[in-house]
């Protein structure tokens, strides 16, 4: 499909709006192109082709076969729903798999998601989060193909990639087909942080990769499947669809929150480095109208901003609630700086640890800090009062290391 094909996709349903603001987004697309212009794009959802609307592309691989779908809330073709679409189409769906916060999006993070029925469509819903974080033989049996279209946020202990994962070796191991739908990564126009270490594997990091790893969902299953990063070194046969018009250095904003708790592209982007404090006392705002935007704790000097962390949804009790917590406020400017220095920023973090009163109850006793941080070494550093410098020449020999190697799995042009 040509660029010219791809702009003028219109449906009979389409309005004459509708047309009109497609035509300006060629028109702008292409004098961008024209002007070869080296700054990330902001790229809307009309300005792409995701792989889950390329139905022309994989269709044929589907065709006549027993089909499982791995799908949330975030899996839509404009606005319609993978899996509707797919019914719609003839498609044989017999079982759709959920990851966290379940196939509708709704459940708080870390909330048991059970297993189920999806009301409209009917179909038996097999949840991958809670106790089975792997499909069984059994949920696999009659399968001859998985399709995983669920939209990422591009850091490592975001739990997609790790279900992603687990049902690629669950594949292998099965001989059933594997085909991801790829979307583009929101955060992946730069890559940093701590690469994992073997000893602090769990489901918020898997494989050995930095907190920012700055790759698709597809470029990041072949980077699983070829490095052997599956039990036992199996390799599932993947397939995938690429999107088009789509870069490294681009800023795609995501049509649909990807999480209760990531409600904005501010939020995202501030994601990757607020994370870190959910190992520790301090509230990230769930429970607020700004989660993942702020942070605070009622121990923390009384400033200019303040919180209250309620019941919400995504966020039913929330750290800290119905506490006055003090803090910091980034939803207004936070995203334009993550977008500038392109880098993980651990200062917020280190600012608080400083003025925290009780330092030896800063981070939670079950040392989740280390799990998210893929390390002991970063708790360490920051209660030793280690420099930001320092901290991070640290991770430069392993973070080089992964950066050689993710070139060889990038199937996009990359931010560098």
């Amino acid at each position: 499909m040509n660029k010219c094909q791809r702009y003028f996709r219109f449906t009979f349903t389409e309005t004459i709006l509708g047309k009109i603001i497609k035509i300006f987004a060629v028109i702008i697309f292409l004098t961008s192109q024209v002007l070869g212009q080296e700054e990330g794009r902001i790229l809307y959802d009309r300005d792409i082709l995701t792989g889950a609307e390329q139905t022309y592309v994989y269709l044929p691989l589907l065709e006549g076969k027993n089909v499982g779908v791995v799908a949330n809330q975030t899996s839509m073709i404009d606005n319609t729903h993978l899996v509707d679409s797919l019914l719609s189409l003839g498609v044989n769906i017999v079982t759709v798999f959920s990851p966290e916060h379940g196939f509708r999006g709704k459940a708080d993070a870390g909330e048991v998601v059970k297993d189920g029925m999806d009301v409209k469509t009917g179909l038996p819903l097999v949840s991958l989060y809670g106790g089975n974080k792997k499909p069984k033989f059994t949920d696999l049996k009659g399968l001859d193909i998985i399709v995983f279209d669920i939209q990422d946020v591009g850091a490592r202990f975001y739990t997609y990639i790790s279900t992603m994962s687990y049902v690629m070796e669950a594949c292998a191991e099965n001989v059933t087909d594997f085909l991801v739908l790829d979307r583009p990564n929101p955060n992946g126009f730069y890559v940093d942080g701590p690469v994992l270490e073997k000893k602090n594997k769990s489901f918020v990091g898997l494989h050995e990769i930095p907190v920012i790893h700055g790759m698709t969902i597809a470029e990041y299953a072949i980077m699983v499947n070829e490095e052997g990063w599956l039990k036992n070194g199996v390799r599932c046969a993947l397939e995938y669809v690429k999107c088009e018009n789509y870069t490294h250095r681009d800023y795609y904003q995501l049509p649909v929150k990807p999480s209760p708790n990531l409600p904005n592209m501010t939020s995202i982007y501030l994601y990757p480095s607020l994370c870190f404090f959910e190992g520790t006392k301090v509230s990230v705002g769930r429970g607020t109208e700004v989660p993942f935007q702020i942070y605070g704790h009622p121990k923390l000097p009384e400033g200019d901003y303040s919180f209250v962390p309620t019941s919400y949804e995504g966020a039913k009790n929330p750290k800290l609630k119905g506490e006055t917590c003090y803090g910091e406020d980034l939803s207004k400017n936070g995203a334009d700086y993550m977008k500038t220095v392109k880098e993980l920023h651990l200062k917020w973090i280190l600012d608080a640890y400083d003025q925290y009163p009780e330092k030896e109850s800063f981070f939670l006793e079950n040392a989740f800090f280390n799990l998210l941080a893929g390390n002991t070494v970063l708790m360490e550093q920051i209660v030793t009062s280690t420099s930001l410098e320092q901290i991070k020449s640290s991770w430069e020999p392993r973070l080089t290391e992964f950066k050689k190697m993710r070139i060889k799995y990038i199937l996009y042009e990359d931010f560098e």
